[in-house]
């Protein structure tokens, strides 16, 4: 019963840590300044007006009283006295009392008035309305036969202090989350900082000294993810640079080799190895690509389209089909970007006739689509595809003169700028290679 209770509050209850803060710090305010309203009107409120609600209709009642009389001079004296002293308007009207109902069925003052006038006069020889006038209640009593009409301020009767009441008290509580507003936004700041830092870091984008600030546990988590964040870049960075530096200095020798062996007199043998020499020159420079995606770049407003369509110039193959949609513009890291592109491609062109590059455009994401018409891939071996150095020796090589780095490389990148690489089977039986980036 808790796990639906669970679910049920997590889709009505903001996932952000600010408005749950908020609801935290809200939530008792109101429910307090709520129940102290309840308390004050029930106990407080309701007792006062009843209190003024019976005074009135005792002055109702011996008005009343007087007009039954016989002395006019006594009638005319106390009407005097009460319109100058209570404000009140008196006047004796020859007619029924009227049959329509003008009292508020929820209103606290009505609800009293009724109950104390129908105590006092009887349930059939009254009548008053309190919507007619807006500061002025108007009551008729029937007495002796005759219809004895009385306009009094409304005041009388419904005290005032309960609008001062509210009135405080909702300033009270609108300042009091006001406040905290202002506080949970300079605490959850930090936080908020934080996360972006750790999504650019984690997209391969350089992340420059970030500055704590917040709580004590917010600055310590900043300033650890800060020396994380260095000790993890100059690794990658020592490690590119030992790569590339091996693949240099290994190039030297194997010039010299090419250039002893175009010396030589037997030519079988010197063929031989210039084949070897030559892929190994092409294994170093597998290497020396991998090392250069690991190498920090600046992310820029990149044209997909634009990307494509040089790699199609560069390939210069009428095998190459593009079907792109209108301009599309994603922010990343453009000479990265362009050699996970096209190491897919070239592998595409170079174990299948024709590939097919085809994009889609959701909410939150480009899909890039790489289709060939090749053998494929086994099923099973989708996942060790990405492993560096792995080659394929059934099927499809995916680095046939080459090393096994290309689609290693090429998840590299996609994973560096937040996406994901998908590998399939495509309509025309070959490999389907799908790219998902986020906008």
């Amino acid at each position: 019963m808790s796990f639906g209770l669970n679910n049920i509050l997590k889709k009505f209850l903001p996932s952000g840590l600010f408005y749950r803060s908020l609801i935290i710090v809200a939530a008792p305010t109101i429910i307090l300044q709520v129940i102290i309203s309840v308390v004050f009107f029930e106990s407080i409120w309701i007792k006062a007006n009843k209190g003024l609600t019976r005074s009135l209709v005792a002055e109702l009642k011996t008005l009343s009283d007087i007009y039954t009389g016989k002395d006019s001079g006594q009638i005319n004296y106390l009407t005097e006295q009460y319109k100058f002293n209570f404000g009140y308007v008196i006047n004796i009207k020859n007619e029924n009392l009227p049959s329509s109902v003008r009292e508020r069925k929820y209103s606290p003052m009505d609800r009293s008035l009724r109950r104390e006038l129908k105590s006092v006069f009887g349930s059939t020889n009254y009548w008053f309305d309190t919507v007619k006038y807006e500061e002025i209640v108007e009551v008729k009593v029937k007495s002796n036969g005759k219809i004895i009409q009385i306009l009094f301020p409304r005041e009388r009767i419904a005290p005032s202090s309960v609008r001062l009441f509210i009135l405080w008290i909702t300033f009270s509580s609108l300042l009091l989350i006001s406040i905290a507003i202002i506080f949970l936004k300079n605490q959850t700041k930090p936080i908020i900082n934080l996360a972006k830092a750790a999504e650019k870091f984690g997209k391969g984008d350089f992340v420059s000294g970030i500055r704590p600030s917040g709580a004590s546990e917010i600055r310590k988590a900043a300033y650890e993810f800060d020396r994380m964040a260095k000790r993890i870049d100059r690794h990658l960075k020592q490690r590119s640079e030992m790569l590339s530096g091996i693949s240099h200095d290994l190039r030297t020798p194997l010039t010299r080799l090419k250039l002893q062996l175009a010396m030589l007199s037997q030519k079988d043998l010197s063929f031989k190895m210039s084949k070897d020499i030559d892929e190994m020159e092409i294994m170093l420079n597998a290497y020396l690509q991998f090392a250069k995606s690991q190498i920090q770049e600046d992310s820029v407003a990149i044209s997909i389209n634009k990307l494509f369509n040089e790699i199609a110039s560069e390939k210069n193959s009428k095998h190459l089909h593009l079907d792109l949609p209108a301009q599309i513009v994603l922010v990343g890291r453009k000479n990265t970007l362009k050699r996970c592109f096209n190491n897919i491609v070239e592998n595409g062109l170079n174990y299948a006739k024709n590939v097919y590059v085809s994009m889609s455009k959701s909410k939150n994401n480009l899909n890039i689509f790489i289709n060939d018409d090749g053998p494929g891939i086994p099923l099973n071996q989708y996942k060790n595809v990405f492993k560096p150095f792995y080659r394929l020796d059934k099927s499809r090589n995916l680095n046939h003169v080459g090393v096994g780095l290309g689609m290693s490389i090429a998840e590299d990148v996609v994973r560096s700028h937040g996406g994901k690489i998908e590998l399939s089977e495509n309509k025309h039986k070959g490999l389907q290679v799908k790219i998902s980036l986020p906008l």
